[in-house]
């Protein structure tokens, strides 16, 4: 058995079993009650840490599930888990590898082994050579192949190459150089590629190609054509491949052969994996932008918030507070997904990068030792900056059938004064909040026809957590971060599932091969599939003749 599978079943733990007892009477309660019968909820449930302030008052709990809930992860040995990921243990037990991304963050001089060796030398002469290179693109001296400088990046890459530079870019635009025009391309969609490329100059545009075996599908058949944009557009020979591409890879022969000088290849670790992988070389693309000073601090503010959760007592520790909330919702009271909802437009791709962070993480239905759960694990990730997400989802939310938790995400000082949008910003964020919890009763409906008052009822009762921070910043930014990473891994540890593989999204990749072929033969290919796929197939190539 895999030394850190928890001693018991997670249904059979005497915390668990205390919790479903306590949850018979819990699920009677209402926030109404709860926030009358205890005048200082609001200032007690409560906690920070690296810039953030957490409320968790909105929550179906009292001090006795507090209590409960730190029992089970005192139980499930989180600390011990803690301290194993910190150490370097290969915790990824189904491939043999450590989960250390925060040694992304560590200072210089601390140490942090992977099979005995200290891997933060490694990390910080990566982080050099990056904050060398983004200095000379940022600067112009790094030269395209006729000699203008770079004035376009795009970047190249899928899943966790793709999602963490996007959102760090969008997140810290504000604090972005305006003097290069940065796009990203992930999607195999012809189409993505192409209007990533539209109405540059070959001349001037640096691609970056992130893909650590430098064989993904998608990756690697975009930069193909990228390269074939780029030598069409220059009229010019292979040599100019060099001078316009680079590479975040761990592959360098296969780096050399597309025509990348390995000398601009930047490498990270088998021991890191993609969706936690932004603060390695695949956020070269976000050190351009914002700059290596910028990146520097993104980086400290990971580091504090892996400090907090390293050290602080559970009873204080943002990332576990805010898991054990999310399995009292998801497990006991069956709320079958969570909505992120940042009121910070430049957080637009916080929530689509959260749903690779959460679901590929703990989307898992078989515990360490390869028993089926049980029970659920991970809850459905989603959601949209505020206030767009008010006019589109939030009615089901409010007046659904679901119960659907949600994170409110909001900074007291705005990036771009303007009037009066902050404060009705802001106002909006504190209102949801209260409006999910409290409701509309029908004696608070005036003026309205018996037969309209149940459409406008809201029954209220429905949990949220607020995190509130001064400003957005990188810091806060890798701060926000870490925390969800935590988030993720504790959740993980009282599941009882392995959060860093993702053997689920393989398969459809090896049938996609096969069909590929069958799709551009030029024959009639011999189709071995399901009456359904078959029938697609022939379809296609039937509509593809037209």
């Amino acid at each position: 058995m895999n030394p850190t599978v928890s001693p018991k079943f997670l249904v059979e733990r005497d915390a668990w079993k205390t919790l479903a007892a306590h949850f018979r009477t819990a699920r009677q309660w209402h926030l109404r009650d709860l926030f009358a019968n205890d005048p200082q909820r609001g200032e007690r449930l409560n906690a920070e840490a690296a810039g953030w302030f957490l409320d968790y008052s909105k929550n179906r709990i009292t001090d006795e599930t507090i209590k409960l809930l730190l029992q089970l992860a005192r139980e499930s040995r989180l600390s011990e888990r803690i301290e194993a990921m910190f150490r370097g243990d290969k915790i990824n037990f189904t491939e043999d590898r450590a989960a250390l991304h925060v040694a992304l963050r560590a200072p210089r001089s601390e140490s942090m082994l992977v099979d005995n060796r200290n891997v933060v030398p490694e990390v910080h002469a990566v982080l050099d050579r990056m904050a060398d290179f983004a200095d000379r693109v940022r600067c112009g001296t790094w030269k395209g192949y006729t000699g203008k400088p770079i004035r376009n990046l795009v970047n190249i890459g899928i899943g966790g190459s793709d999602l963490g530079p996007v959102m760090a870019y969008e997140a810290l635009k504000h604090y972005s150089t305006r003097t290069i025009t940065f796009r990203f391309v992930s999607n195999i969609d012809g189409s993505d590629l192409e209007e990533a490329t539209r109405g540059l100059d070959p001349a001037e545009t640096l691609f970056i190609v992130s893909s650590k075996m430098f064989n993904t599908l998608e990756t690697i058949t975009n930069a193909r054509s990228a390269r074939q944009w780029l030598l069409n557009g220059l009229g010019a020979d292979e040599k100019a491949v060099a001078k316009h591409f680079v590479a975040v890879s761990t592959q360098a022969q296969r780096v050399a052969d597309f025509g990348i000088d390995t000398t601009n290849m930047f490498g990270f670790w088998d021991w890191v994996g993609g969706r936690y992988s932004m603060g390695s070389a695949i956020g070269l693309s976000t050190m351009i932008a914002i700059g290596p000073e910028h990146f520097r601090a993104m980086l400290d503010g990971f580091r504090q918030m892996d400090e907090h959760f390293r050290r602080e007592p559970f009873e204080r520790n943002l990332p576990v507070i805010m898991a054990l909330l999310n399995i009292w919702n998801n497990n006991f009271f069956g709320a079958p997904a969570v909505a992120v909802l940042p009121y910070e437009q430049y957080l637009k791709r916080f929530p689509a990068y959260l749903q690779q962070l959460t679901m590929e993480s703990n989307g898992k239905n078989v515990t360490l030792d390869g028993q089926a759960v049980n029970y659920d694990t991970c809850p459905v990730y989603f959601g949209e900056p505020g206030t767009n997400g008010q006019h589109s989802f939030y009615q089901l939310i409010h007046q659904g059938t679901r119960l659907i938790p949600c994170d409110f995400i909001a900074f007291a000082q705005e990036l771009v004064p303007l009037g009066h949008h902050h404060e009705l910003l802001l106002a909006n964020a504190f209102a949801q909040g209260e409006a999910l919890a409290f409701g509309l009763r029908p004696e608070e409906v005036r003026d309205t026809p018996s037969w309209l008052v149940p459409h406008r009822v809201f029954t209220g009762n429905r949990p949220s957590n607020t995190l509130l921070a001064e400003r957005l910043t990188p810091t806060t930014l890798g701060a926000l971060v870490a925390l969800y990473e935590h988030v993720v891994f504790t959740q993980g540890v009282i599941w009882n599932i392995n959060s860093f593989d993702q053997w689920g999204v393989q398969l459809g990749k090896v049938l996609a091969q096969n069909i590929a072929a069958e799709l551009e033969s030029t024959g009639d290919p011999e189709l071995k599939h399901d009456s359904s796929t078959n029938n697609l197939i022939c379809r296609y190539r039937r509509l593809k003749k037209r």
